[in-house]
């Protein structure tokens, strides 16, 4: 597949992982996923590591802060949505309701950021790429094929995003999944969906998944490597096999076997059909 040279605003475009023991985080995604690293130095951030497959940026990995940590922030992923303006981003942000936690702030020449929450509390990142246009790869093996959202107050939250992103939503089927595709996107690149009663304790949140060939036998593999598997493998029919783990220090992710092999683009054609994480972690 052909290096992702940029992002259209209003697409995810980078995922990144804030954890507590880089080393043993490290190991465990390059076991699992055969990710190698390049790690930055990130000025006051300390060192921030590139994750790739295949020569290609997928994600980040970066050790938290203790000020993060003594707040409560546990281990995460984070999901990322291109802009044109971080600046106008944010003030958008807020005029629909949003909250904008951190920022806009530069990260050196690499890019502009803010992390922000949308009215139903699930915590997102916007960026505004310099230097870093964001992945370089999405939709193959080990890589973000799909970003989702759980959440309190369905409506709310996609009026929002439209209103923000500018995304359009599509119903799927009897259960009520929504997808979401960016302005001028070829197909949706993830899903948003309600709280139910099923899910268990579950604040509003983000969720990652990654295309991986064989869904049982990674979920096992996460297992004896000091992750769990917080949802067992189960299918969604037409789309694939899923399960939903964490990685040894907490962080919540999913896998997926798509039934049709690779994505062409940034996701599956993905109509859900089951709960995911009973339990995931409360993102920052």
């Amino acid at each position: 597949m052909p290096e992702i040279k940029s992002h259209k605003p209003g697409a995810f475009c980078w995922a990144e992982v804030g954890t507590v023991n880089t080393k043993k985080t490290k190991a465990f995604y390059s076991e699992l996923f055969g990710w190698k690293y390049e790690d930055k130095p990130a000025g006051e951030f300390g060192v921030y590591s590139m994750c790739k497959s295949g020569g290609k940026e997928l994600a980040g990995l970066y050790e938290m802060p203790p000020n993060l940590l003594a707040m409560g922030v546990p281990p995460h992923w984070m999901s990322y949505v291109a802009v044109a303006s971080a600046d106008a981003a944010a003030k958008k942000i807020q005029q629909h309701g949003g909250t904008v936690q951190q920022g806009p702030f530069d990260v050196m020449e690499v890019g502009r950021m803010a992390i922000c929450t949308d009215p139903t509390g699930a915590t997102f990142s916007i960026w505004e790429p310099k230097a870093h246009k964001g992945a370089g790869v999405m939709g193959e093996r080990g890589t973000p094929c799909w970003f989702e959202l759980t959440t309190k107050g369905l409506d709310k939250a996609e009026k929002f995003y439209r209103d923000v992103f500018g995304w359009s939503v599509k119903k799927g089927g009897d259960y009520d999944y929504r997808e979401i595709t960016a302005p001028g996107a070829p197909q949706p690149q993830g899903g948003m969906m309600e709280i139910t009663p099923q899910h268990g304790p579950m604040p509003p949140n983000w969720k990652i998944y990654f295309t991986v060939d064989d869904c049982d036998g990674d979920a096992q593999r996460a297992k004896t490597l000091g992750g769990k598997v917080l949802v067992p493998p189960m299918d969604i029919p037409s789309v694939g096999r899923f399960a939903v783990l964490s990685d040894p220090a907490g962080a919540t992710f999913a896998i997926i076997k798509l039934a049709h092999g690779s994505t062409e683009s940034h996701g599956p054609e993905h109509k859900k059909a089951a709960a995911p994480a009973k339990s995931p972690n409360k993102k920052r």
